[in-house]
């Protein structure tokens, strides 16, 4: 299988879960700017969407959405736990919580990432991500991870989402149980083992 990516983007989160859970993976960098795939291609003809992750299968056909490529991926090593079986109550709640980041957080950075964005937006966008972060910080009260001491693909991809923080100025430090859940996270070697070959891939460019 192939994970086209972009150094940085939300495609880090299925990159960690697939090294949790041991599946092989080819990076396929993208060039978001161009829509041009690294080596050779236009991406948009992968994926009209033309933004990352997208998962290109053995079969040729290709999955696209961070919350349905992690499940994907976990579902093809279910004794990793990654996320709990299908058709369970525990389940639901995963897919809540990977909704909750994608809808409440991942997209309310969006506007952050623009020049042109006007400071009264910035400021508000600002505002709502760290309402949100505050149920998130409430929620990892007494737990090392979202859904206690087990590490899962909505952990994956919260901790990839609040990377983002620092490169746009959101102030974060009130919330110490989300700084110390970033600290346990980025210790994972699954994950240090992922951000390393994002690293690798931007020098080589």
């Amino acid at each position: 299988m192939k994970l086209y990516f972009s150094p940085g983007a939300c495609s880090l989160s299925p990159n960690i879960v697939a090294r949790e859970a041991g599946i092989p993976l080819e990076l396929v960098k993208v060039d978001l700017g161009t829509r041009k795939i690294a080596v050779d291609g236009d991406f948009l003809a992968l994926n009209p969407k033309g933004y990352v992750p997208a998962l290109q299968l053995d079969d040729g056909s290709v999955l696209t959405e961070g919350p349905a490529i992690v499940q994907y991926l976990a579902d093809r090593k279910p004794e990793s736990g990654l996320v709990p079986a299908a058709g369970t109550a525990e389940r639901y709640r995963m897919q809540e919580m990977l909704g909750y980041i994608n809808s409440e957080i991942h997209k309310a950075y969006s506007p952050l990432f623009k020049a042109d964005t006007p400071a009264a937006t910035v400021d508000e966008r600002k505002a709502y991500l760290k309402k949100r972060y505050q149920l998130v910080d409430e929620r990892l009260e007494g737990r090392p991870y979202l859904f206690g001491d087990k590490f899962t693909a909505a952990d994956a991809y919260l901790f990839t989402i609040t990377n983002w923080a620092g490169p746009v100025k959101l102030d974060l430090s009130e919330y110490a149980n989300l700084a110390a859940f970033q600290k346990r996270v980025s210790a994972r070697p699954a994950v240090q083992a992922a951000m390393r070959a994002e690293k690798q891939e931007k020098q080589a460019a």
